[in-house]
């Protein structure tokens, strides 16, 4: 007897692209359209520095919701059985691999961040701003190439699960 039912691997695959396309979408606008518009239309560095904190922690949370949704669905295809839903070795790496450039980034890397940033707006003084913003910078430039990689990872992973959708069962077309 089958455990799962076509219905329920179709909304499986069907929510495992959706939080890819969140997740990996979310990162394309935010680079290629809301930091642009932000520092070529807010008035300072502080206010824009703000909005793009405040941006980025909306983004972590829909990247946590991505996160579930895509270890969720690779547990159902896996506890499926069915040959054609089966979890690959590669594919469960890059996500595994995602998941703990996410988690660096969200729970160690922003936060800090974002304390090194409200230090550097409140300083007073010109070189203890200058620190601050020299210090909040050497924490931006990992969280920027973490971000990278994590989007590389993530076509990766589209192209892993587009493979498996051209094909099924490793055979080559």
């Amino acid at each position: 007897m089958r455990r799962v039912t076509y219905w329920g691997l179709l909304c499986c695959f069907t929510l495992e692209w959706l939080a890819l396309g969140v997740w990996i979408g979310g990162m394309v606008v935010l680079v290629g359209a809301v930091i642009p518009a932000v520092f070529n239309t807010f008035g300072g560095q502080d206010s824009g520095g703000l909005f793009l904190t405040k941006a980025f922690e909306g983004y972590h949370r829909f990247v946590i919701g991505a996160m579930a949704v895509l270890c969720a669905a690779s547990l159902y295809r896996w506890w499926s059985g069915e040959p054609a839903a089966a979890v690959d070795r590669e594919e469960m790496i890059v996500l595994a691999l995602m998941v703990a450039i996410a988690g660096v980034v969200i729970l160690a890397l922003h936060p800090q961040a974002a304390i090194l940033q409200a230090q550097a707006f409140a300083a007073q003084e010109e070189t203890a701003k200058k620190a601050a913003f020299e210090s909040l910078f050497r924490v931006l430039m990992p969280i920027r190439v973490l971000d990278i990689v994590n989007l590389v990872l993530g076509v990766v992973l589209i192209g892993i699960k587009s493979k498996r959708t051209l094909c099924p069962g490793g055979q080559a077309l």
